[in-house]
């Protein structure tokens, strides 16, 4: 199966919003479009380089794709050589001609045609920006690494990596650096689901599981109802305090 890697510049805030210039994304009101132009270095740019190196296929959103598509065909360097060659996948309900070489636009449900081109033969899925693509991706459970490169500064409002219908997923870092700008680059991959434990001692005080009690009683606390034996204690343990 191929591996869908979402690469993306985020602020501490985990906005990816218009990471590139002002008139990149203003929707929303959004104003600070360019926010990540005043941190590369030439670290960075190895690893662009490097992630592009080996064979991949491109597969971004609407506003992505247009972006991409009125710059890369009519610069002239290897970046441009890459991502010119590359075989394009672009979701888009709105689009119906495609100019850029190698461009295919996905049909029907999104999930579903990505679903089946990671089924094929063919080189790692990279998305590119694409934010709205990527929370269906999420949504469906589709990603396989991250890909993040958080920018130090915050931003304060704008389109999230993470929104409410991502999956909840377990990650393992396997690769990370920083920058001589304070740019983490780092590469998490899925690591099944999420673990969950408690910091909770083993001898509660008085005052914390009259706590508890009160919490469940009131439904804050119901994902850890405990059983009729331990209320029964709890309810003792407070008679014995009046």
């Amino acid at each position: 199966m191929r591996t869908l890697a979402v690469q993306t510049f985020l602020t501490l805030d985990g906005v990816m919003q218009a990471p590139g210039g002002p008139e990149e994304d203003p929707s929303g009101g959004f104003t600070l479009g360019g926010w990540s132009v005043n941190y590369w270095d030439g670290a960075m740019g190895e690893v662009i380089d490097a992630a592009t190196d080996v064979p991949f296929d491109l597969l971004l959103g609407r506003k992505t794709y247009e972006i991409f598509a009125a710059h890369w065909p009519y610069a002239d360097d290897e970046m441009a050589r890459k991502l010119n060659r590359a075989r394009k996948y672009v979701a888009s309900k709105t689009l119906r001609k495609l100019d850029w070489s190698n461009s295919t636009l996905l049909e029907g449900d999104v999930a579903s045609a990505v679903r089946q081109l990671k089924q094929q033969d063919g080189p790692e899925l990279q998305v590119h920006g694409s934010g709205g693509l990527i929370q269906t991706l999420l949504a469906a459970d589709l990603v396989d690494e991250f890909r993040l490169w958080t920018f130090p500064l915050v931003v304060g409002k704008g389109k999230r990596l993470f929104g409410d219908g991502a999956m909840p997923a377990g990650l393992k870092l396997i690769d990370g650096k920083t920058s001589t700008t304070g740019v983490r680059i780092d590469c998490y991959r899925r690591a099944g689901a999420v673990r969950t434990g408690s910091f909770d001692v083993t001898t509660e005080s008085t005052r914390e599981l009259y706590r508890r009690s009160e919490a469940i009683e009131t439904g804050s606390f119901e994902h850890q109802r405990p059983t009729a034996a331990e209320l029964e204690r709890r309810r003792r343990m407070k008679q014995e305090d009046r």
